[in-house]
Formats: C-alpha cells, structure tokens, sequence
C-alpha cells in the first residue's frame, strides 16, 4: 500500500497503490489534507490504476476529500478504474458527484 502525489495545474493527483481499506484509509486522508494545504491546489484526482480493492471506507475517504475540494471550488475526478471499482462507484452513487475517466491526462484537461 502506499500514496504518492503529483500537482499539475490546480489539480493535486493522487496516485493510490494497493488496497483503499479502513486500515489505510485514515493515512491517505491525512497525507491528502496536507498536500492541499501545503500546495494550495483545489482540484482532486484520484489515479486510481494501481488499486485492487476499495471498501466503504475508501468510498468515505473519496466522499470527505469530494467535499475538501467543493470547499476550496474545486472539484474531485477519478481516473484509470478497473471494472471492478467501476462497479464500486456505480453501486455506491459516487459516479453522479464525481466524474470518471480513463486516464488522468484526461482528467486534468476536464478541469
């Protein structure tokens, strides 16, 4: 499991790898935090390729950050999901307040 990011334009990308579960979740929540602080960025994206499993906590992290950028008129974009978290995020509801897309190259340019 691990976080890292990168900022391009107003946009904070956050590249996940591993599992977004109620044991990891509460780290990259706070690493997230402090990146939008420190960089002044307002935009969300979650590079979601490298995560093979999302629980209810993962979709709780998403939603708190979602309302993070909303706060700072920002918006929240998740990019590179595999079918499987397509599925999460159509089930969950998460797909009608943030925006898909297949790559974050994409997602940066929506913004």
């Amino acid at each position: 499991m691990g976080v890292s990011f990168k900022t391009v334009k107003s946009c904070l990308i956050v590249e996940i790898e591993g599992e977004i579960d109620h044991h990891f979740v509460d780290e990259v929540k706070r690493s997230i935090d402090r990146q939008m602080s420190l960089g002044g960025t307002k935009n969300i994206i979650f590079d979601l390729k490298n995560v093979e499993f999302m629980d209810s906590a993962g979709i709780g992290m998403i939603i708190g950050r979602y309302k993070l950028a909303t706060q700072r008129g920002g918006i929240t974009s998740v990019a590179c999901l595999s079918e499987n978290l397509k599925r999460i995020m159509m089930i969950s509801g998460l797909y009608r307040i943030i925006k898909i897309y297949n790559s974050v190259e994409e997602a940066a340019e929506a913004v």
